[in-house]
C-alpha cells in the first residue's frame, strides 16, 4: 500500500550534438580583429644626474644669497673667510688663539641668530665639496662666481684645469726625493685661493700612493701672499684637505718669511702639529 505519492526526478536531457566545435587559429583571429602588429619598445634615455659636486655649489650659493639681504656680499664673504680661518686654528694654534678668537666674536655679533646658523652651513658645504672631490679649487671658483674678484686688488684665479697642467709638467719625481731626504717642500710664494699648491699636492700624491707612501707624511705646503682674505681661502682648503702647511700673509717683497719672525701673521694647518712634522721640526732644531 502506497501512503505518498513518490515524486519522479526530472532529468533535464543535454542537446545532441552533431558537429565538432573546432578552435579557431590564433591567426585568423588577428586577421579578422585586424590587430596590427605592436612596435618596439625603444629605450627613453635617462636625463643626466647633476654631479653631486655642483649640487654643493648651489647649495652653497643659496645659502649665501640669504646672507646679503642686510649686508654686502663682500663683507659677508670676508667675515665667512675670517670666521671659518679662526675656527681651523684655535683647537691647534694656541698661540694666536685669544687673538683670534677676539676677532671671531666681534665679527660674528655683526649678524643676528638665523644668520648666524648660516655660517656653519656655510663651511659645512666647503667641507662636502672637497671631501667629494679634492682635486679642485672650490673657493677660488666660488669666489669668481660671485664676482667678488674686482673687489679684491682685481684678483683673477687660474682655473683649475691649468693647474693640473702646470704640476704634471713641472713637478718631479717626487719619491725619489722623498726616499733621500724624507719629505718635499712646495712653495708658492703668491699662493691665491690655493689652486697651483691643490694641484701639485694632487700630482705628489698620485706618485707617493704608487708606492704606499701617506702625503700627509711627506709634503710640506709652504705659502704666502699679501691679500688676507685669499691667502685664507688657502689656509682653509689646504686645512681641510689635511696638508701640513704654514701660510704667511704678507708682502713678499717687503715681509718675506724669515727666521726673525714673530709669527703674527702665520697660520698653521692642522696637520703641521701632527707627530711627523713635530718630530720633524725638533730633529731640525737640534
Amino acid at each position: 500500500m502506497v501512503f505518498w505519492n513518490q515524486k519522479k526526478k526530472r532529468t533535464t536531457a543535454k542537446p545532441k550534438t552533431t558537429a565538432s566545435i573546432s578552435k579557431p587559429k590564433v591567426g585568423s583571429v588577428k586577421q579578422e580583429l585586424n590587430i596590427p602588429p605592436q612596435p618596439k619598445k625603444t629605450d627613453i634615455p635617462k636625463p643626466n644626474k647633476v654631479p653631486k659636486n655642483e649640487n654643493v655649489k648651489k647649495q652653497f650659493l643659496k645659502t649665501f644669497n640669504q646672507l646679503t639681504y642686510r649686508h654686502r656680499s663682500w663683507d659677508v664673504w670676508r667675515d665667512f673667510i675670517i670666521m671659518f680661518a679662526c675656527s681651523l686654528s684655535n683647537p691647534v694654534d694656541k698661540f694666536h688663539y685669544e687673538e683670534r678668537e677676539k676677532r671671531y666674536l666681534k665679527i660674528i655679533k655683526k649678524y643676528n641668530k638665523r644668520e648666524q646658523e648660516r655660517f656653519p652651513e656655510l663651511a659645512a658645504y666647503v667641507v662636502m665639496a672637497l671631501e667629494e672631490n679634492p682635486e679642485q679649487d672650490f673657493l677660488g671658483s666660488i669666489f669668481m662666481e660671485l664676482n667678488l674678484g674686482d673687489k679684491s686688488n682685481s684678483q683673477f684665479f687660474t682655473p683649475y684645469h691649468v693647474c693640473e697642467l702646470m704640476a704634471k709638467v713641472t713637478e718631479d719625481d717626487v719619491v725619489a726625493v722623498v726616499k733621500e731626504k724624507g719629505y718635499i717642500t712646495i712653495n708658492d710664494s703668491c699662493c691665491g685661493a690655493g689652486a697651483t699648491l691643490i694641484a701639485a699636492i694632487n700630482e705628489a700624491r698620485k706618485q707617493l700612493e704608487k708606492v704606499n707612501l701617506n702625503f700627509q707624511n711627506h709634503v710640506l705646503v709652504v705659502a704666502q701672499d699679501i691679500d688676507e682674505i685669499v691667502a685664507l681661502m688657502c689656509y682653509i682648503q689646504l686645512s681641510l684637505l689635511g696638508v701640513a702647511a704654514y701660510i704667511k700673509v704678507g708682502d713678499v717683497f717687503t715681509q718675506p718669511m724669515s727666521t726673525d719672525d714673530n709669527g703674527e701673521n702665520y697660520w698653521f694647518t692642522m696637520m703641521y702639529f701632527s707627530d711627523v712634522w713635530t718630530m720633524r721640526r725638533v730633529f731640525h732644531s737640534l
